[in-house]
């Protein structure tokens, strides 16, 4: 089976809603649900993060990050994390743990590659997303970062199934952008559960073009993508030449400049990247 056909053949499969997800990610996405839930309890919540080892150590890493962290006071437990954050900031890592477990354990060095270079590339757009909406928009933050946590979804997916067609991410990956990130996509945000409103700005990245300055959570997410700087390990040297050149812009919202809004946010860009990649 050559590559073409193996992206063929996952993507059929995912418009077909056949995808399967490990143990580990079943119940993790089980979490998402109950913290879905709008009848849920602070108690309930905090239970829920203690029962996972992984999951009360992101809590608390991001909670002191410096974007969840304004006054400086460093927490060490859980109950803390979790009133800090709020339900909304934990449904993202929930989903950010799932996006985690898609590829974990692999024996394939060039797989295991594009993992991390993957999660770099989700982690930075995540927290510029966040700082994004928060600064420049009216954007919900918490549902930024839901949507940079999420929008390369496909992508994991890819990699996670990549074992089983050898070569499929050998040279360029010609295909992927036209069998790949969309149909596969929209199969796993659709198994996923993910809200009609993130899928929307998911696929307005895509499709590459955002309002300047942001005005919606496709915006936000578009704008995210273009300034991160590391980019996904699943696109062609052609489409990263047209992103690199496309992003090279400026622009004015109120007094400040987006360049001036993004160098005064720094810090809490990095301190929440390096939260989410734990």
């Amino acid at each position: 089976m050559d590559r073409l056909e193996a992206f063929r053949s996952i993507a059929a499969q995912a418009s077909r809603g056949e995808i399967s997800f490990s143990a580990n990610i079943n119940a993790t996405l089980k979490i998402k649900q109950l913290l879905d839930d709008p009848d849920a309890h602070l108690a309930s919540a905090t239970k829920l993060v203690l029962a996972d080892p992984l999951f009360s150590a992101r809590a608390v890493a991001v909670a002191n990050s410096v974007a969840y962290n304004r006054t400086d006071t460093k927490i060490t437990n859980v109950t803390t994390a979790v009133m800090r954050l709020g339900f909304a900031t934990l449904r993202s890592l929930a989903m950010s743990l799932i996006v985690r477990q898609m590829n974990d354990g692999f024996s394939n060095p060039v797989i295991r590659k594009k993992s991390a270079e993957l999660w770099e590339h989700t982690a930075r757009v995540a927290a510029l997303a966040q700082v994004i909406a928060r600064r420049m928009t009216k954007v919900d933050p918490d549902a930024a970062l839901f949507a940079g946590i999420v929008h390369e979804v496909g992508g994991f997916y890819l990699l996670s199934r990549a074992e089983e067609f050898p070569g499929l991410l050998d040279g360029e990956l010609e295909g992927w952008m036209e069998y790949g990130e969309k149909i596969i996509g929209r199969g796993v945000l659709k198994a996923l559960e993910i809200p009609e409103t993130i899928c929307e700005a998911i696929e307005q990245v895509w499709v590459g073009v955002g309002a300047q300055p942001p005005v919606t959570l496709g915006d936000v997410l578009t704008l995210a993508n273009d300034l991160a700087g590391t980019f996904s390990p699943l696109q062609s040297p052609t489409e990263l030449a047209i992103r690199d050149t496309d992003s090279q812009f400026d622009f004015r919202i109120g007094d400040e400049t987006l360049t001036s809004i993004i160098e005064d946010a720094a810090e809490q860009i990095e301190s929440l990247r390096v939260a989410l990649l734990g």
